[in-house]
Formats: C-alpha cells, sequence, structure tokens
C-alpha cells in the first residue's frame, strides 16, 4: 500500500487530521503510510492551512494525465526519413547530449545544439526548436545567446521573412577546438606570469611553469590537428 497512489478517502483523512492539529507522523501511522508521503502531499497542495482533499484529488489526477500524455506523444525526432530508425535517432541524441553536459557544456544549452547538429539541414528557427525541445522561448533564447557567443552557430535571415533561423557550421568541433587554443594560451599567459611573480625557483613557481609548458604542448598539438583539417578540406 505505501507505494500505491493516495485515495480520495485517505486524503479525506489527511484534511481531516490537519484540522485536529495533528503531525505528518501521526497522519501516516492512521492511514499506514510514510510521514515523508503525507509532508509531500500537503506541500504540493496548498500546504497546511490550505489543504483541501478534493482540490488534491483533483490536481493529482490531472498531473497524472498531463504525464500520461507526455509519455504517448513524444517531441518528434529529428530527420528520422531516410530509413533511419526514429528510437535509435532518439537514443543518439540523447547519449550526445548528455556527453556534452559531462563536458561542462549547460544542459539546455547542450540540448539546443544537439538538436539542430542532427538535424540534415542544420538550422531550425526559434519556433521550432520549441516545438521539438518542448522548452520554454526564453530557454532557447538564452541556449542560443551561450551558443552564438562561443561561435557554435549563426543567425541566419531570409529575405522578407520575419523569422531568424539558427545554423550549425560543419566544423562545430574545429570552432570548439579555436576555443580551446584560444582558453588554453590565455591560461599559459597567466601561468608565465606566476611562474615569474612568484620566482621559477620556488616551488610554487616550478609549478606554474611547468603548467605553461604543458598548455604550450596541448595548444600545438591542437593547431596541428586544425590545420591538417583545413589542408584536407582544401584539397
Amino acid at each position: 500500500m505505501p507505494g500505491d497512489r493516495l485515495t480520495h478517502e485517505e486524503r479525506q483523512h489527511i484534511a481531516a487530521g490537519l484540522a485536529e492539529g495533528l503531525g505528518y507522523t501521526e497522519i501516516g501511522k492512521h492511514l499506514g503510510r510514510p510521514a515523508s508521503t503525507i509532508m509531500r502531499e500537503v506541500a504540493r497542495n496548498g500546504g497546511p492551512d490550505d489543504y483541501r482533499a478534493d482540490r488534491a484529488h483533483q490536481a493529482t489526477r490531472q498531473r497524472a494525465r498531463r504525464r500520461k500524455q507526455a509519455r504517448t506523444s513524444a517531441p518528434p525526432t529529428p530527420d528520422s526519413g531516410h530509413g533511419r530508425d526514429p528510437r535509435a535517432v532518439q537514443d543518439f541524441t540523447e547519449s550526445f547530449t548528455a556527453l556534452l553536459v559531462q563536458q561542462g557544456m549547460p544542459r539546455m544549452t547542450a540540448r539546443v545544439l544537439v538538436t539542430l547538429y542532427v538535424t540534415d539541414s542544420g538550422t531550425l528557427t526559434a519556433a521550432e526548436l520549441v516545438q521539438r525541445l518542448r522548452i520554454s522561448p526564453a530557454s532557447v533564447s538564452h541556449a542560443i545567446a551561450y551558443l552564438e557567443q562561443q561561435g557554435m552557430l549563426r543567425r541566419e535571415r531570409t529575405p522578407g521573412v520575419r523569422r531568424e533561423r539558427y545554423a550549425v557550421d560543419d566544423d562545430m568541433l574545429i570552432q570548439s577546438l579555436l576555443a580551446t587554443v584560444q582558453m588554453n594560451d590565455a591560461l599559459a599567459a597567466a601561468a608565465r606570469r606566476g611562474a615569474e611573480i612568484l620566482g621559477a625557483a620556488t616551488p610554487a613557481g616550478a609549478r606554474f611553469a611547468s603548467s605553461v609548458e604543458l598548455l604550450l604542448l596541448v595548444s600545438e598539438s591542437l593547431r596541428q590537428v586544425i590545420a591538417a583539417r583545413h589542408s584536407s578540406g582544401a584539397m
């Protein structure tokens, strides 16, 4: 029973117990429910001073219907044609999003970026992103601003059309590598300055000097990768 949903009768008992001034633990004992269950039920339905059994029961039924509708009407999978398995495309989209989040990208930003990237055209409007991801326009706007700042997408406007389209470049990873190189260079410069101030002969100064060598080595390796990519693309 503890794992079952609360019944209308149980909610009436909760309302009566609150009216008598009983605590969540005592009400839970009467119903054979954990005190935490009673506390969550009351908190999400008006609090101890405004809890009503009928209203709480109706609100719970409405929430259950919304969850059921969300499960049965999943967001459309971007470009699931071309003989692709829609489930496989969706699984890949979710796993790639999770990978970007693990790398430090904000989750909503990662969702927007991956949705654009798995779309064959590579472009979507804000309204299309809202529809596909079922998020607010404000969430899309914040994600777009972040990605634009990082140089990972661009805005496109068709003459005579008011809506902007957001597009990802085919060289998204190259742009990301360039941003990493720039950050490494900035860190290397700061570490070099730290070594000078602290003294290269001291343990702290030597630590910063060692960091400079590593950062410059990584940057040089990335530059070689980027140069090789540009060279192969030009051929």
